[in-house]
Protein backbone atom coordinates (compact mmCIF):
# COMPACT_ATOMS: atom_id res chain seq x y z
CA UNK A 1 0.00 0.00 0.00
CA UNK A 2 1.30 3.46 -0.59
CA UNK A 3 1.92 5.93 2.06
CA UNK A 4 1.63 9.65 1.24
CA UNK A 5 3.44 12.35 3.20
CA UNK A 6 2.09 15.22 4.14
CA UNK A 7 1.93 17.95 1.33
CA UNK A 8 5.43 19.90 2.13
CA UNK A 9 6.87 16.06 1.40
CA UNK A 10 8.04 16.49 5.39
CA UNK A 11 7.30 13.89 8.55
CA UNK A 12 6.83 16.45 11.20
CA UNK A 13 7.63 14.13 13.86
CA UNK A 14 11.20 13.44 12.00
CA UNK A 15 12.58 16.61 9.92
CA UNK A 16 14.51 16.35 6.88
CA UNK A 17 13.25 12.60 5.88
CA UNK A 18 11.44 10.98 2.73
CA UNK A 19 8.19 8.94 3.47
CA UNK A 20 8.07 5.93 2.15
CA UNK A 21 6.07 3.26 0.72
CA UNK A 22 6.61 0.31 2.52
CA UNK A 23 8.74 -2.31 0.62
CA UNK A 24 6.55 -6.00 0.16
CA UNK A 25 7.86 -8.43 1.64
CA UNK A 26 10.02 -11.29 -0.19
CA UNK A 27 8.55 -13.53 -1.83
CA UNK A 28 9.45 -17.21 -1.48
CA UNK A 29 12.08 -19.01 -3.92
CA UNK A 30 10.07 -20.48 -6.48
CA UNK A 31 11.25 -22.97 -8.88
CA UNK A 32 10.48 -23.28 -12.63
CA UNK A 33 11.12 -25.68 -14.62
CA UNK A 34 9.69 -24.73 -17.92
CA UNK A 35 8.31 -20.80 -18.60
CA UNK A 36 4.77 -20.63 -18.51
CA UNK A 37 3.86 -20.76 -22.37
CA UNK A 38 5.49 -23.81 -22.72
CA UNK A 39 3.44 -25.09 -19.95
CA UNK A 40 0.48 -23.72 -20.95
CA UNK A 41 1.11 -25.38 -24.68
CA UNK A 42 2.04 -28.47 -23.28
CA UNK A 43 -1.63 -28.89 -21.68
CA UNK A 44 -3.18 -27.95 -24.34
CA UNK A 45 -1.45 -29.69 -26.81
CA UNK A 46 -2.19 -32.95 -24.90
CA UNK A 47 -5.75 -32.28 -24.49
CA UNK A 48 -6.38 -31.57 -27.66
CA UNK A 49 -4.88 -34.69 -29.03
CA UNK A 50 -6.63 -36.31 -26.69
CA UNK A 51 -9.94 -35.32 -27.28
CA UNK A 52 -10.70 -33.68 -23.87
CA UNK A 53 -10.82 -30.08 -25.95
CA UNK A 54 -12.88 -31.24 -28.66
CA UNK A 55 -12.36 -30.41 -32.60
CA UNK A 56 -13.56 -26.47 -33.21
CA UNK A 57 -13.82 -25.36 -30.29
CA UNK A 58 -12.81 -21.62 -29.38
CA UNK A 59 -9.76 -21.03 -27.34
CA UNK A 60 -9.85 -17.49 -26.50
CA UNK A 61 -6.63 -15.78 -25.29
CA UNK A 62 -8.82 -14.16 -22.09
CA UNK A 63 -10.68 -17.35 -21.46
CA UNK A 64 -7.11 -19.75 -20.99
CA UNK A 65 -5.12 -17.14 -19.40
CA UNK A 66 -8.02 -17.04 -16.55
CA UNK A 67 -7.66 -20.75 -16.25
CA UNK A 68 -4.47 -20.91 -15.96
CA UNK A 69 -3.78 -18.14 -13.47
CA UNK A 70 -1.54 -16.15 -16.21
CA UNK A 71 -1.40 -12.89 -18.17
CA UNK A 72 -2.07 -13.09 -22.03
CA UNK A 73 1.26 -12.55 -23.08
CA UNK A 74 2.17 -16.29 -22.07
CA UNK A 75 -1.01 -17.73 -23.82
CA UNK A 76 -0.54 -16.12 -26.85
CA UNK A 77 3.15 -17.53 -27.22
CA UNK A 78 1.21 -20.95 -26.33
CA UNK A 79 -1.21 -20.50 -29.18
CA UNK A 80 1.61 -19.66 -31.54
CA UNK A 81 3.44 -22.71 -31.10
CA UNK A 82 0.64 -24.73 -31.34
CA UNK A 83 0.00 -23.36 -34.79
CA UNK A 84 3.05 -24.53 -35.93
CA UNK A 85 2.18 -27.80 -34.72
CA UNK A 86 -1.08 -27.92 -36.64
CA UNK A 87 -3.08 -28.70 -33.36
CA UNK A 88 -5.01 -25.36 -33.83
CA UNK A 89 -5.78 -22.45 -36.38
CA UNK A 90 -6.93 -19.31 -36.82
CA UNK A 91 -10.43 -18.17 -38.12
CA UNK A 92 -12.12 -14.67 -38.79
CA UNK A 93 -12.74 -14.50 -35.34
CA UNK A 94 -10.77 -13.61 -31.57
CA UNK A 95 -8.38 -16.87 -30.58
CA UNK A 96 -7.52 -19.75 -32.30
CA UNK A 97 -9.59 -23.25 -33.08
CA UNK A 98 -8.93 -26.30 -31.54
CA UNK A 99 -8.10 -29.62 -33.83
CA UNK A 100 -6.38 -29.80 -37.18
CA UNK A 101 -10.09 -30.79 -38.84
CA UNK A 102 -11.72 -28.05 -41.08
CA UNK A 103 -14.86 -27.82 -38.79
CA UNK A 104 -17.31 -24.94 -37.92
CA UNK A 105 -16.52 -22.90 -34.57
CA UNK A 106 -17.75 -24.14 -31.78
CA UNK A 107 -18.27 -21.39 -28.81
CA UNK A 108 -18.48 -23.69 -25.31
CA UNK A 109 -17.17 -22.91 -22.00
CA UNK A 110 -13.65 -24.11 -21.43
CA UNK A 111 -13.52 -25.86 -17.88
CA UNK A 112 -11.13 -26.86 -15.70
CA UNK A 113 -11.60 -30.12 -15.98
CA UNK A 114 -11.10 -30.59 -20.07
CA UNK A 115 -7.46 -29.24 -19.04
CA UNK A 116 -7.45 -31.46 -16.25
CA UNK A 117 -7.17 -28.24 -13.95
CA UNK A 118 -9.31 -29.24 -11.19
CA UNK A 119 -7.19 -28.58 -8.45
CA UNK A 120 -6.82 -24.74 -9.40
CA UNK A 121 -4.28 -23.04 -11.95
CA UNK A 122 -0.79 -24.11 -12.36
CA UNK A 123 1.67 -22.45 -9.48
CA UNK A 124 4.03 -22.54 -11.93
CA UNK A 125 2.27 -20.11 -13.87
CA UNK A 126 0.02 -18.38 -11.48
CA UNK A 127 3.78 -17.31 -10.24
CA UNK A 128 5.47 -16.37 -13.59
CA UNK A 129 8.28 -15.95 -10.79
CA UNK A 130 11.23 -14.39 -12.91
CA UNK A 131 8.89 -11.49 -14.50
CA UNK A 132 6.87 -10.78 -10.84
CA UNK A 133 10.63 -10.81 -9.55
CA UNK A 134 12.12 -8.52 -12.06
CA UNK A 135 8.75 -5.70 -11.98
CA UNK A 136 9.01 -5.90 -8.35
CA UNK A 137 12.88 -4.42 -9.06
CA UNK A 138 12.00 -2.02 -11.65
CA UNK A 139 9.40 -0.72 -9.83
CA UNK A 140 11.53 -0.11 -6.66
CA UNK A 141 14.44 1.34 -9.23
CA UNK A 142 11.91 4.01 -11.09
CA UNK A 143 10.45 4.95 -7.50
CA UNK A 144 14.05 6.03 -6.38
CA UNK A 145 15.79 7.21 -9.73
CA UNK A 146 13.26 10.32 -9.39
CA UNK A 147 15.49 11.37 -5.84
CA UNK A 148 18.90 10.82 -7.37
CA UNK A 149 21.83 8.21 -7.70
CA UNK A 150 21.95 5.16 -5.30
CA UNK A 151 24.05 2.09 -5.40
CA UNK A 152 22.36 -1.00 -5.98
CA UNK A 153 24.10 -4.14 -3.68
CA UNK A 154 23.56 -7.08 -5.83
CA UNK A 155 24.01 -9.79 -2.52
CA UNK A 156 21.43 -7.58 -0.48
CA UNK A 157 19.00 -7.67 -3.45
CA UNK A 158 19.81 -11.69 -3.76
CA UNK A 159 19.19 -12.29 0.23
CA UNK A 160 15.76 -9.92 -0.19
CA UNK A 161 14.82 -11.95 -3.07
CA UNK A 162 15.89 -15.27 -1.83
CA UNK A 163 17.77 -15.83 -5.36
CA UNK A 164 20.91 -17.18 -5.98
CA UNK A 165 23.75 -14.33 -7.35
CA UNK A 166 23.33 -15.49 -10.88
CA UNK A 167 19.71 -14.62 -10.72
CA UNK A 168 20.26 -11.30 -9.03
CA UNK A 169 22.50 -10.46 -11.83
CA UNK A 170 20.30 -11.48 -14.38
CA UNK A 171 17.73 -9.48 -13.30
CA UNK A 172 19.94 -6.03 -13.11
CA UNK A 173 21.21 -6.38 -16.68
CA UNK A 174 17.48 -6.81 -17.49
CA UNK A 175 16.84 -3.56 -15.62
CA UNK A 176 20.16 -1.82 -17.34
CA UNK A 177 19.25 -2.73 -21.19
CA UNK A 178 16.06 -0.82 -20.48
CA UNK A 179 18.13 2.07 -19.29
CA UNK A 180 17.00 2.43 -15.39
CA UNK A 181 20.48 1.46 -13.90
CA UNK A 182 23.83 1.38 -15.50
CA UNK A 183 27.50 0.32 -14.03
CA UNK A 184 29.78 2.76 -12.46
CA UNK A 185 33.25 2.41 -10.55
CA UNK A 186 34.42 -0.89 -9.12
CA UNK A 187 31.54 -2.14 -11.38
CA UNK A 188 28.83 -1.49 -8.69
CA UNK A 189 25.24 -0.62 -9.93
CA UNK A 190 24.01 2.24 -9.95
CA UNK A 191 20.38 3.97 -10.44
CA UNK A 192 20.15 6.46 -13.41
CA UNK A 193 18.43 9.97 -11.84
CA UNK A 194 14.94 10.55 -13.57
CA UNK A 195 15.41 14.15 -13.32
CA UNK A 196 12.56 16.28 -15.07
CA UNK A 197 16.43 17.17 -17.80
CA UNK A 198 16.13 13.54 -18.42
CA UNK A 199 12.49 13.25 -18.77
CA UNK A 200 13.02 16.37 -21.76
CA UNK A 201 15.96 15.00 -22.80
CA UNK A 202 14.67 11.25 -23.71
CA UNK A 203 11.60 12.66 -25.32
CA UNK A 204 13.44 14.48 -27.49
CA UNK A 205 15.97 12.00 -29.04
CA UNK A 206 12.29 10.09 -29.44
CA UNK A 207 10.66 13.16 -30.93
CA UNK A 208 13.42 13.12 -33.94
CA UNK A 209 13.70 9.60 -34.70
CA UNK A 210 10.59 7.71 -34.07
CA UNK A 211 8.39 9.26 -36.47
CA UNK A 212 11.45 9.20 -39.11
CA UNK A 213 11.49 5.26 -38.24
CA UNK A 214 7.59 4.65 -38.84
CA UNK A 215 7.67 6.26 -42.06
CA UNK A 216 10.37 3.80 -43.08
CA UNK A 217 9.25 0.91 -41.54
CA UNK A 218 5.33 1.80 -42.88
CA UNK A 219 6.06 -0.70 -46.07
CA UNK A 220 8.04 -3.20 -44.41
CA UNK A 221 5.77 -4.59 -41.68
CA UNK A 222 4.36 -8.04 -42.31
CA UNK A 223 0.85 -7.55 -42.83
CA UNK A 224 -0.11 -10.48 -40.75
CA UNK A 225 1.97 -8.98 -37.62
CA UNK A 226 0.00 -5.91 -37.99
CA UNK A 227 -3.03 -7.30 -37.93
CA UNK A 228 -2.08 -9.39 -34.90
CA UNK A 229 -1.11 -5.82 -32.99
CA UNK A 230 -4.40 -4.77 -34.15
CA UNK A 231 -6.31 -7.21 -32.66
CA UNK A 232 -4.28 -7.09 -29.20
CA UNK A 233 -5.12 -3.51 -29.17
CA UNK A 234 -8.90 -4.15 -30.05
CA UNK A 235 -9.22 -6.72 -27.66
CA UNK A 236 -7.38 -4.75 -24.45
CA UNK A 237 -8.56 -1.34 -24.60
CA UNK A 238 -12.14 -2.57 -23.64
CA UNK A 239 -10.47 -4.57 -20.58
CA UNK A 240 -7.94 -1.99 -19.68
CA UNK A 241 -8.80 -2.12 -15.57
CA UNK A 242 -7.49 -5.60 -15.87
CA UNK A 243 -4.52 -5.18 -18.32
CA UNK A 244 -1.25 -6.11 -16.04
CA UNK A 245 1.96 -4.92 -16.58
CA UNK A 246 3.47 -7.35 -19.08
CA UNK A 247 0.76 -6.78 -21.31
CA UNK A 248 1.15 -3.33 -20.97
CA UNK A 249 4.77 -4.02 -21.94
CA UNK A 250 4.03 -6.00 -24.77
CA UNK A 251 1.31 -3.47 -26.22
CA UNK A 252 4.00 -0.87 -25.79
CA UNK A 253 6.87 -2.76 -27.86
CA UNK A 254 4.38 -3.98 -30.36
CA UNK A 255 4.66 -0.23 -31.69
CA UNK A 256 7.94 1.56 -30.18
CA UNK A 257 10.07 -1.90 -30.76
CA UNK A 258 8.67 -4.21 -32.92
CA UNK A 259 7.15 -2.19 -35.86
CA UNK A 260 9.99 0.62 -35.67
CA UNK A 261 12.13 -2.08 -36.13
CA UNK A 262 11.00 -2.49 -39.54
CA UNK A 263 12.61 1.35 -40.06
CA UNK A 264 15.56 1.44 -42.64
CA UNK A 265 18.14 3.45 -40.76
CA UNK A 266 19.71 0.44 -37.78
CA UNK A 267 21.90 3.30 -36.09
CA UNK A 268 18.75 5.16 -35.29
CA UNK A 269 17.08 1.75 -33.45
CA UNK A 270 20.49 1.19 -31.58
CA UNK A 271 20.58 5.12 -30.12
CA UNK A 272 17.00 5.13 -29.53
CA UNK A 273 17.07 1.97 -27.26
CA UNK A 274 18.35 4.24 -24.51
CA UNK A 275 14.85 5.81 -24.07
CA UNK A 276 12.88 2.50 -23.66
CA UNK A 277 13.17 2.97 -20.37
CA UNK A 278 10.22 5.76 -20.71
CA UNK A 279 7.98 3.08 -21.46
CA UNK A 280 8.10 1.83 -17.84
CA UNK A 281 8.05 5.32 -15.82
CA UNK A 282 4.31 5.80 -16.46
CA UNK A 283 2.83 2.69 -15.12
CA UNK A 284 5.09 2.51 -12.06
CA UNK A 285 4.50 6.54 -11.16
CA UNK A 286 0.74 6.25 -11.86
CA UNK A 287 0.60 2.83 -9.53
CA UNK A 288 2.08 4.87 -6.93
CA UNK A 289 -0.30 7.52 -7.32
CA UNK A 290 -3.18 6.04 -7.20
CA UNK A 291 -4.16 6.47 -10.73
CA UNK A 292 -5.11 2.90 -12.23
CA UNK A 293 -3.86 1.98 -16.05
CA UNK A 294 -7.29 2.63 -17.40
CA UNK A 295 -6.73 7.19 -16.91
CA UNK A 296 -4.04 6.60 -19.75
CA UNK A 297 -4.97 6.38 -23.29
CA UNK A 298 -1.63 5.71 -24.66
CA UNK A 299 -3.68 2.23 -26.19
CA UNK A 300 -6.49 4.64 -27.73
CA UNK A 301 -2.62 6.73 -29.27
CA UNK A 302 -1.55 3.50 -30.41
CA UNK A 303 -4.44 2.26 -32.68
CA UNK A 304 -4.61 4.91 -35.14
CA UNK A 305 -0.78 4.78 -36.08
CA UNK A 306 -1.02 1.28 -36.36
CA UNK A 307 -3.83 1.75 -38.63
CA UNK A 308 -1.83 3.96 -40.50
CA UNK A 309 0.93 1.15 -40.96
CA UNK A 310 -1.45 -1.27 -42.35
CA UNK A 311 -2.57 1.52 -44.85
CA UNK A 312 1.01 1.80 -45.53
CA UNK A 313 0.57 5.35 -45.21
CA UNK A 314 3.74 6.66 -43.62
CA UNK A 315 3.26 10.04 -43.61
CA UNK A 316 0.31 9.18 -41.87
CA UNK A 317 1.76 7.37 -39.36
CA UNK A 318 4.49 9.46 -38.56
CA UNK A 319 2.33 12.11 -37.81
CA UNK A 320 0.12 10.21 -35.17
CA UNK A 321 3.49 8.70 -33.84
CA UNK A 322 4.57 12.58 -33.29
CA UNK A 323 1.25 13.62 -31.53
CA UNK A 324 1.22 10.72 -29.39
CA UNK A 325 4.83 11.02 -28.00
CA UNK A 326 4.17 14.70 -27.33
CA UNK A 327 1.10 13.92 -25.42
CA UNK A 328 3.05 11.12 -23.28
CA UNK A 329 6.02 13.75 -22.92
CA UNK A 330 3.50 16.13 -20.80
CA UNK A 331 2.01 12.84 -19.18
CA UNK A 332 5.12 12.01 -18.17
CA UNK A 333 6.47 14.72 -16.84
CA UNK A 334 3.75 16.16 -14.88
CA UNK A 335 3.16 12.31 -13.03
CA UNK A 336 7.04 12.90 -12.32
CA UNK A 337 6.68 16.06 -11.12
CA UNK A 338 3.43 15.09 -8.65
CA UNK A 339 5.43 11.77 -7.17
CA UNK A 340 8.33 13.96 -6.38
CA UNK A 341 6.54 16.42 -4.87
CA UNK A 342 4.75 13.73 -2.43
CA UNK A 343 8.23 12.26 -1.72
CA UNK A 344 6.96 9.23 -2.27
CA UNK A 345 10.20 6.86 -1.90
CA UNK A 346 10.11 3.01 -1.78
CA UNK A 347 12.66 1.94 0.91
CA UNK A 348 14.46 -1.43 0.49
CA UNK A 349 17.31 -2.60 1.81
CA UNK A 350 19.19 -3.45 -1.44
CA UNK A 351 19.02 0.07 -2.44
CA UNK A 352 21.34 2.32 -0.85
Amino acid sequence: MTVRSPRNGRDPGRRGQLSAIPAPKARPQTRRKQPAYALIKDTLAKRIRTGDVPAGVVLSEHAIAALFGSSRSPVRQAFEQLEQLGLVRRFDGRGVIAGRRQVEPQRIAITPAMLGLTDGPFEAVRNDAWDTLYYDLERDIIYRSIFGRFRVNELALARHFRVGRTVARNLLLRAQAVGILEKGAKAHWYLVPLDTDRVRDIFELRLKLEPALAETAAARIPADMLDTMTERLRTAIPSRPTVGVAELDELESDLHIRCLGFGRNREMIEALKRTHCSFVIGKHIRAALGKGPQIDSFMDEHLPIIEALRSRDGAAAAASLRHHLELSQAKVAEWVEEFRALNLISRVPYIV
